[in-house]
């Protein structure tokens, strides 16, 4: 039987019985679309966090009081039992190797007020170089001036929706407001932010971080941020910042995380998640692998008799074989073409209909699902076949 006699036949086989073939193809397309859906979303996710944290630069360290083994915030509740964080170990961090810029903060809640209109919104106490440490841009005006952080001047930075909210419809520069139930003067509005994971960057106002320290009534820092030069190599910066804070504090009591190294635990850990959707999607192609299983042993009974047939005008069990196989293929294939589109357009649809969900369709991954599809295919017609090609050709044609 040539190729063509063979693609031929194959095709009017499946043609034949069009109700059966497009249920069987169907199985197989619902498996690949979840694998695609699942996988988008993971994907999406994926980039959004990364992106998330990477607007913020790469050659950043955060540096919390307290000693843990894991990474964020989690040494704040050490802060009693530990020597805290202070200005002077920012100021002290300024002169360590490779590092460009050390930044104090303190973070907390605090109510603002201007002519009659109140908030209550998130305060972050800081150096006069956190706008630079972490890539923030103004609007109007400047951000906190270089004076001692301990002793600074009563001066704010507002938000952009903070300033929208208490100053409408005027300038808010060198206008006087209330921050805590104390008197500043606002010299800058940020440039609009958005959310960073949950957090409403727009809806804060920044003041000195020792006047921070003060209205909360705290000793510590919640965090030391420090920039770095791109090119120095990563354990050196941190080898020199462990240097200086445990000469100061005499032990190290003190967690150094590394945005490079969070990005990369990040990325690990989002990569496992986007493949376990893709195994829980791919469960459904194995669905479809037994719904081709079921249709060809069924197809074998059927047509015990054209088998019968194939066989006396010199057919191979061979050939038999990869005619049937060739028919499981085929019906793979088309299912997973047909759930390739149905996949993608689904997220597609998604990412229109719902923009705050991050959707990306990775290629690969749909490569390796179709890929994946025709091989499921291949295995399950593998028992109908060589039952087909070990017919007797007699028995075949007398069961007519």
């Amino acid at each position: 039987m040539r190729t063509a006699d063979f693609v031929r036949f194959a095709w009017l086989s499946l043609s034949a019985h069009r109700l059966r073939t497009f249920l069987t193809a169907l199985g197989i397309a619902v498996g690949i679309a979840a694998v695609i859906l699942l996988t988008s979303i993971g994907e999406g996710l994926h980039r959004f966090v990364i992106d998330e944290f990477t607007q913020f630069g790469t050659n950043l360290i955060g540096i919390q009081p307290g000693k843990t083994s894991t990474h964020g915030g989690g040494g704040l509740g050490a802060i009693n039992t530990v020597r805290p964080l202070s200005i002077e170990d920012a100021i002290a961090l300024q002169h360590a190797p490779h590092i460009l810029l050390s930044d104090p903060m303190v973070q907390g809640n605090a109510d603002v007020e201007h002519a009659g209109r109140s908030r209550r919104v998130t305060l972050y106490g800081t150096g006069h170089t956190f706008h630079q440490t972490l890539r923030m841009k103004l609007a109007v005006g400047d951000f906190l001036p270089a004076d001692d952080p301990r002793a600074a001047r009563a001066f704010v930075v507002l938000g952009a929706k903070v300033a929208q909210e208490l100053f409408p419809d005027e300038n808010p520069l060198g206008a006087r407001m209330r921050v805590g139930g104390e008197r500043y003067r606002v010299v800058g509005v940020m440039a609009p932010k958005g959310q960073v994971l949950g957090f409403d960057l727009d809806d804060t106002v920044y003041i000195p971080v020792g006047r921070a320290l003060e209205m909360f009534n705290r000793e510590s820092l919640a965090e030391i941020h420090v920039t770095y030069e791109p090119t120095a190599p990563l354990a050196e910066v941190e080898e020199g910042i462990k240097r200086v804070l445990t000469a100061r504090h005499g032990r190290e009591d003190y967690t150094v995380t590394p945005q490079q190294k969070m990005l990369e635990v990040f990325g690990t850990v989002l990569d496992a998640i986007t493949f376990a959707v893709a195994a829980i999607g791919g469960i459904s192609l194995l669905v479809g692998g037994v719904g081709i299983l079921t249709i060809l042993t069924i197809a074998v009974s059927e047509r015990t008799a054209e088998i019968g047939l194939l066989r006396a005008i010199g057919a191979t069990q061979r050939r038999i074989m990869l005619l049937f196989l060739g028919e499981a293929a085929v019906l793979a294939a088309l299912g997973g073409a047909a759930g390739l589109a149905l996949g993608s357009g689904i997220a597609a649809i998604l990412a229109v209909a719902v923009p705050a969900l991050p959707v990306h369709t990775p290629w690969s991954y749909a490569v390796v699902a179709e890929i994946s599809a025709i091989v499921i295919g291949l295995v399950a017609g593998v028992l109908p076949a060589r039952h087909a090609a070990q017919l007797d050709p007699l028995e075949a044609l007398r069961s007519e």
